[in-house]
């Protein structure tokens, strides 16, 4: 009853807020600008007409291929690019505001299958020859006005199909047709990140907060089959950030307030304009701080978690055909304990096993890119370096932080120089390169539990090369793009047998009807990843690095779907997959498969593995995605999959801990007159294994938990259902704009699934009972709405 208190007071203090600021008035227009280039060869296209479907706003873009419109009602439009012998473009969903609006840019495909005087729109919905199906993209707006996401683009992305985090939802673990969290990657502007998550669970990828800025965002692009052949160490899913740069023309920025944090961005040209007011280097920059542990604190919770992170981006035009860009992406993460004054048992329990964790995270990189002056084409050059560091330790008194049990204290520090050549030849895409990497992994480890203490440090080698054509034929109704790749490293026993990671992949589109409405895709591939640095680096107590003869972890993917494109503006599509896997790591502590770990707070890998383990995931996609259309906009994914995997048995497939087997979401959203907008996200997730807790094992190590993995093939949590909303309501003022948003999560208040908690049997005072016993602890129904109230303010 406290807590669902606590939750209608601070309903009513937002809601009240939130009514207050609808009475603001206040209206100005606003202006849009960008630049429109030749897709292929770069180069700028002088006279192309960009108008807001609608109206007869417009202009025609400039010598150097910027267009400028002023005078804009503030509102949504789709923007619409056109010009002669090219497809025409649209940008839907494109919010004008009196200030803030950041460059719309387009490139534009030329038009190979029509009359020069023919205009043909482009499909909406981005496909390419070397990936023609299992891909989606998120523009900027649909990512900045997610309901449910807290502007956290792991959040957002759970709205695609065959996507899903973890159990209930409470981490950022982005879980992708039934792989682990782990066999996934992350590209910020070409350069590698590797997580993009506060308080990341080291070895894997996921945590509870998302570490990027929307407001750097030009769009994400998911991939989760197809891969191109440039991108290494995937196996179920590749995620692009594609920045903005920041505004050549002038300065501003925003402040976004929101219910965990609040950041600011500025942006803005430096240096001299030219004669049309532009600058050749710009830069975007950000910093954000949350105030979590402030509200965790007043709420008498039993973590604390403390975060801040910037992001930057500096673009500089040399001349025409060379262009450098430096971006980074950091953060600094503290999670710690409070002792709530009158804590329940489960809260107990939780102050007992929680880790402290201190860590920070940096990635930074350089990128050259240089178009060919003679042919169409380009090339890409990106120095980059990260660093994660990362304190983990588990105490007998949490709270006086006295008694080590566990302690990780490592760094994992990579240094890469990536190089890539594009070239267009008639209707033919080729590309290829490759990538040297340096890895240093450092690790202090204690363990109490296993009696294990060991001081290591390795550092080595990364490298490979790869190489991909495509081809449009048939006036465009078929694509055909074939791949491959070469991997390997100078640590591991065979990690020089380049032939043992020979990754090939082939892909094909072909559209049924000469209107290309109806489309067949599919693709088959071969992938590999190398484990992580936690299982690399282990050592036993005699310092001897046990894992060394680890190999690739490989992954072979068949995917075939069937594509519609009901209109302009909206598609379905059904898609079926099976991945299979082979040498995975599989525990040999545990006996189980490392694919069942990787999404709780713990340190994957740092134990010694066999790679014996098998693997499949299979299922079937369904898609209906519309981009704004009189107003509406909606995204409904259901997908029906299995996931299972082996340990030592390789006869004996279970269940994983991601097979929820029914994945379905619903996101949608209306716009209302006067900048008023509804947004509504609907979440299914069918129930997921987990496994039994071993109270027999676990008395002796606790608060280390045992578990029994074989349990996963019986034990299901119940299923999991939520409905978020957001109503947002923007002002224009003169310079400055407005968004306010009411956020309410889980508004049917549904009870979110969880494990049972294992903790001390205690006496009514809250004492533990003599002798010591671990008991299931009932939960506190945590089934409670929770509203939130935001702010962006441009300028």
């Amino acid at each position: 009853m406290k807590k669902d208190s606590r939750s209608f007071v601070f309903y009513i203090c937002f809601v009240i807020q939130f009514f207050i600021f609808s009475d603001i008035q206040g209206q100005q227009n606003g202006e849009l600008g960008g630049k429109v280039i030749d897709a292929k060869s770069g180069e700028p296209l002088i006279g192309v007409s960009v108008v807001l479907e609608g109206t007869t706003k417009g202009a025609v873009t400039d010598v150097n291929g910027y267009y400028l419109i002023k005078n804009i009602e503030p509102k949504s439009y789709n923007v619409k690019a056109s010009f002669i012998g090219y497809k025409e473009a649209v940008k839907y969903n494109v919010i004008i505001r009196s200030a803030g609006n950041p460059d719309l840019n387009f490139e534009l495909e030329e038009n190979v299958s029509e009359l020069s005087e023919v205009v043909v729109r482009a499909n909406p919905f981005q496909k390419l020859e070397s990936t023609p199906l299992s891909i989606q993209r998120l523009s900027r707006e649909e990512i900045a006005a997610y309901p449910g996401g807290n502007n956290d683009i792991a959040k957002v992305v759970q709205s695609l199909p065959g996507v899903s985090g973890s159990i209930a939802g409470f981490r950022n673990d982005v879980i992708i047709r039934g792989g682990a969290p782990n066999e996934n990657v992350y590209y910020l502007d070409g350069i590698e990140i590797p997580n993009i998550n506060h308080f990341s669970t080291q070895g894997s990828a996921g945590g509870p907060v998302g570490l990027l800025n929307v407001s750097f965002f030009e769009g994400v692009t998911l991939t989760t089959s197809a891969f191109p052949s440039q991108y290494d160490n995937v196996l179920s899913g590749v995620l692009q950030f594609d920045q903005r740069n920041g505004d050549f023309r002038e300065f501003g920025g925003n402040v976004r307030i929101s219910a965990s944090e609040a950041a600011l961005t500025l942006e803005g040209p430096i240096g001299k304009k030219n004669e049309a007011g532009i600058a050749n280097t710009s830069f975007i920059a950000s910093v954000r701080r949350s105030y979590l542990q402030f509200l965790f604190k007043l709420l008498d919770l039993t973590i604390l978690p403390d975060y801040w992170d910037y992001q930057y981006k500096l673009t500089h035009k040399i001349d025409d055909y060379n262009e450098i860009i430096v971006t980074g992406i950091g953060s600094i993460d503290n999670f710690s304990v409070n002792e709530p004054s009158d804590a329940d048992p489960e809260q107990l329990a939780s102050l007992e096993q929680i880790p402290v964790i201190n860590q920070w995270t940096t990635t930074s990189g350089i990128s050259w890119k240089r178009r060919f002056k003679d042919v169409d084409g380009f090339m890409r050059t990106t120095l980059s370096t990260n660093i994660l560091n990362n304190e983990f330790v588990r105490y007998e008194d949490n709270i006086s932080e006295t008694g080590i049990i566990f302690n990780n204290n490592s760094r994992e520090w990579e240094t890469k120089l990536r190089y890539e050549a594009t070239r267009f030849v008639d209707n033919w895409t080729f590309s290829a390169g490759g990538t040297i990497q340096h890895a240093d992994y450092k690790n202090e480890t204690t363990d109490n539990t296993y009696n294990v203490s060991y001081d290591t440090h390795i550092n080595f080698m990364k490298y490979g090369v790869f190489g991909q054509a495509s081809v449009s034929l048939l006036k465009e109704r078929l694509g055909l793009s074939a791949g491959f790749r070469l991997d390997g490293n100078s640590y591991t026993d065979n990690g020089n047998q380049l032939y043992k990671t020979f990754s090939p992949r082939f892909s094909a589109t072909y559209k049924l009807d000469e209107d290309q409405r109806w489309s067949l895709n599919a693709s088959i591939g071969r992938y590999y990843k190398l484990p992580p640095y936690t299982i690399l680096g282990y050592a036993n107590d005699s310092d001897i690095k046990v894992n060394k003869d680890v190999e690739y972890i490989q992954s072979d993917h068949i995917v075939a779907g069937i594509e519609y494109l009901l209109n302009e503006a909206s598609k379905i599509s059904i898609e079926g997959f099976y991945k299979k896997y082979e040498n995975y790591p599989v525990s040999l502590r545990d006996s189980v498969s490392l694919a069942n770990l990787g999404a709780g707070f713990e340190v994957l890998g740092n134990e010694p593995v066999e790679s014996v383990g098998l693997g499949r995931t299979y299922g079937l996609e369904f898609l209906y995605n519309q981009k704004l259309k009189n107003n509406f906009y909606a995204i409904f994914a259901y997908t029906l999959f299995w996931s299972e995997f082996t340990g030592f048995d390789k006869d004996k497939y279970l269940p994983s801990s991601w097979d929820s087997r029914n994945l379905i979401s619903l996101t949608g959203g209306y716009k209302f007159k006067r900048n008023w907008e509804l947004g509504v996200r609907a979440r299914y997730v069918g129930p997921s294994p987990f496994p039994e807790v071993d109270l027999e094992a676990t008395s002796e190590t606790y608060p280390i938990i045992i578990y029994d993995y074989n349990s996963l093939e019986y034990n299901r949590l119940d299923s999991f259902n939520q409905v978020d909303i957001r109503i947002d309501k923007k002002w224009n003022f003169n310079k400055v704009s407005l968004n306010l948003f009411l956020e309410i999560q889980n508004i049917f208040g549904s009870q979110a699934p969880s494990p049972p908690t294992i903790g001390y049997l205690r006496d009514s005072d809250g004492s533990i009972s003599q002798p010591p016993t671990l008991t299931e602890i009932e939960s506190i129904d945590n089934g409670s709405a929770l509203p939130s109230i935001g702010i962006v303010l441009d300028f």
